[in-house]
């Protein structure tokens, strides 16, 4: 058995999108995902795109994906890494596959000056939290993340708000 991490590529759009589509069913959103796998190939693989990608594979087979950018901390004065997606098909979690999307995002991240890695999980995805919390990663329980989108982030551009 072997799990290999590798930059995803334009043809990896549409299994990207599967994932994604499985990720929003997990986290009861199935009826958030809008985007195609067009809008993934489009978006993601853009020549300037601010998003990267990782595909997991065990044996050869996509087993799992990470959708990533770099960010910016004014604190630090350093590039971070923020983890978009990071999903493993739930036959195959448990066997490291998360642990070495991860650690790989950890390696791209300490291999160019980034001081931090950081993501967002719901309050309810205890698995997730025990996992990141046994592998070394704290909550920032006095943040709150606010999201602005749809109608509200239209109106507001509008000065309609």
């Amino acid at each position: 058995m072997t799990i290999e991490i590798r930059p995803a590529v334009a043809s990896d759009a549409a299994q990207i999108h599967a994932f994604i589509t499985e990720l929003a069913v997990y986290e009861r959103a199935a009826h958030e995902v809008i985007a195609s796998a067009e809008d993934v190939a489009r978006t993601l693989f853009a020549e300037q795109a601010p998003a990267k990608a990782l595909m997991c594979l065990l044996d050869g087979k996509p087993i799992g994906y990470a959708v990533y950018f770099y960010s910016y901390s004014t604190w630090l004065g350093k590039n971070g890494i923020y983890l978009e997606d990071l999903y493993i098909t739930p036959e195959q979690r448990g066997i490291g596959a998360g642990r070495d999307l991860l650690r790989h995002l950890a390696q791209e991240a300490v291999a160019n000056g980034c001081g931090r890695l950081e993501w967002s999980v719901l309050d309810w995805n205890t698995p997730a939290i025990d996992f990141y919390k046994s592998i070394g990663a704290r909550p920032q329980d006095e943040w709150v993340r606010y999201r602005m989108a749809g109608d509200a982030l239209l109106n507001f551009a509008q000065g309609r708000r």
